[in-house]
């Protein structure tokens, strides 16, 4: 066993991590202004300018990013210290990212596998970072590393980090959706991945009863009234369970999101009821065949005829569509149009489908796309052809707008993309230390092995950091601030630490987690997908960066 940190070293982790977080920001301030002179020389953004130093611009995303974690990172620190309750369990690790986090920005911050963003990209001095770095070190030893695990077997079985800066109302949602997930979730959820099965309508009727589907919903509308926060801790208990389950509440979101906030008064009345008690499950039909993130380039045309809207065209990519009763339907109203200003939302009704016939409705065709991963609720593409919708279902009655009430939802979309990615993470690294504590080689577990114990320490490191961003996101969101800069950082960061995490444990598995009966095997695929839906993370960097370069100057 290691030994204890002294209790100075503890004492003064707060004070330590706000020297990092104030480093890290002092050389994301340099970096905004050197590439600000080079992509807006000006003071106005030049995109040609921007795309050609794109692999800059999306460094800058990046080391944002992370500045914006370490930040949160010490607020919460210092908020717990104040309250007293700040202990070696929430030092440890949080000590441990401030310093590989100020590592990478000094020497090398990886955008990817394969791709860095250098100091020398992005124009900062990283001699700026050197003495924060040094006043870590002691805490990125192996004997600190190896702490973390011996911290975190400890805490098994029992909420420790994971609900650290909760009040109690979040605390006992937290208690409450995580025993649910490890109950009726958890056991089951191989079972499904492996037959490529729908999760279950009597898990779906519990989730309703449990109000998922209408969390952030006014009572006045049959929902719970909560925030992004209690969305940040259902979603990221749910995944922990499975993804696919975890991601039931998002298409609800979305929908109930659009509808309160554009909607007319009858469709609120209508849709919003059914939608927060479950009876009705809406599906997001954006995406179209060779559109991908480019939603205002989409093809699929509604035209006004005998009363009602007619549809035609390619959707693909949309989640849950056979079993969904409600489709958020974006379509170009407006046939001379080529950019987002022709686009319309529609509110388009189905009866839902089964595997036999998935799309039971005149007008509308499609079949299931097959992946990897993220199975519970399934893939789809679907072909309309003068499939009608009453053209009452045009959302808040007004055309061309659709693609602008669209742009509002992203930022709680990629809020609780971040906490679906936590949630994978967890479970990433709840696996890998129970079988890293569980696996003997050589007469010692796994975990007495420093590159065991490194990767299950930094799993729970960037988790903790994750967590903060995501959370300081869904408190500006529920506070009515502009977050789409710190929900598309949660979100960016969040999915590149959930496929780590996931890797890292499956390596920790060895041979036996490539087999496809492990869970961990699953968990990897599952967590591939984070990085590509709600915002490729190449496309996440460019509207970070996008946001970061206006006005920098």
């Amino acid at each position: 066993m290691t030994s204890a940190p002294s209790p100075d070293r503890v004492a003064d982790a707060p004070t330590r991590l706000l020297a990092a977080a104030s480093a890290a920001e002092a050389c994301v301030a340099q970096a905004r202004i050197t590439l600000a002179a080079r992509i807006a020389p000006e003071g106005r953004l030049d995109r040609r300018i921007l795309d050609a130093e794109q692999r800059a611009a999306h460094g800058l995303a990046w080391a944002a990013a992370y500045a914006e974690t370490l930040r949160q990172t010490a607020d919460w620190a210092g908020a717990l210290a104040a309250a007293g309750t700040w202990d070696e369990a929430s030092a440890r690790p949080a000590l441990l990212l401030a310093h590989e986090y100020l590592s990478q920005l000094a020497g090398g911050l990886p955008m990817s596998q394969g791709e860095m963003a250098r100091p020398v990209d992005l124009g900062f001095d990283p001699a700026r970072l050197f003495p924060a770095i040094a006043a870590l070190a002691p805490d990125a030893t192996p004997e600190a590393r190896q702490r973390i695990v011996e911290l975190l077997a400890e805490a098994r079985g029992r909420p420790s980090l994971e609900t650290s800066g909760l009040d109690e109302t979040h605390q006992a949602i937290f208690a409450q959706f995580t025993d649910f997930a490890a109950e009726k979730i958890a056991p089951l959820a191989h079972g499904w991945h492996l037959r490529d099965e729908l999760i279950p309508l009597a898990l779906i009727e519990e989730l309703a009863a449990l109000g998922v589907f209408g969390l952030t919903l006014p009572e006045g509308y049959g929902g719970a009234g909560l925030g992004k926060v209690a969305m940040c801790v259902v979603s990221e208990a749910l995944s922990r369970g499975y993804i696919g389950v975890g991601s039931l509440g998002t298409r609800s979101e979305i929908a109930a999101e659009l509808i309160l906030a554009h909607g007319t008064d009858a469709q609120k009345a209508q849709l919003l009821p059914a939608i927060a008690s479950g009876a009705m499950l809406p599906t997001a039909v954006f995406t179209e065949p060779g559109a991908g993130s480019d939603l205002a380039s989409l093809r699929t045309r509604a035209v006004r005829q005998d009363g009602a809207w007619k549809v035609t065209g390619a959707k693909t990519w949309i989640t849950h569509a056979a079993r969904a009763d409600l489709m958020t339907l974006l379509v170009r109203t407006d046939p001379d149009s080529a950019d987002h200003r022709g686009l319309s939302m529609l509110l388009a009704q189905k009866p839902r489908g089964e595997d036999e016939q998935p799309f039971p409705a005149a007008g509308m065709s499609g079949g299931e796309i097959a992946v990897i991963g993220y199975r519970g609720m399934k893939e789809y593409e679907i072909a309309f052809d003068g499939f009608a919708v009453p053209e009452t279902a045009l959302l808040g009655g007004q055309e061309g707008q659709g693609f602008i009430q669209l742009m509002a939802t992203f930022e709680s979309a990629r809020i609780q993309t971040a906490a679906r990615a936590i949630g994978v993470a967890q479970n990433a690294l709840d696996l890998a230390l129970d079988y890293g504590l569980s696996r003997r080689q050589f007469g010692q577990p796994l975990t007495a092995f420093p590159r065991v114990a490194d990767k299950l320490a930094m799993m729970a490191a960037e988790i903790l950091g994750a967590r903060r961003l995501a959370w300081f996101s869904a408190r500006a969101k529920d506070a009515g601030r502009r977050c789409d800069l710190e929900a598309g950082m949660a979100k960016l960061t969040a999915a590149r630490i959930a496929w780590a995490c996931a890797d890292n444990a499956l390596q920790i598995h060895g041979g036996t987690g490539f087999a496809v009966e492990q869970p961990i095997s699953r968990l990897l695929a599952d967590a591939r997908i984070l990085n590509i839906f709600e915002g490729a993370g190449e496309i996440q960097a460019q509207v970070i960066a996008r946001r970061l370069l206006e006005g920098a100057n």
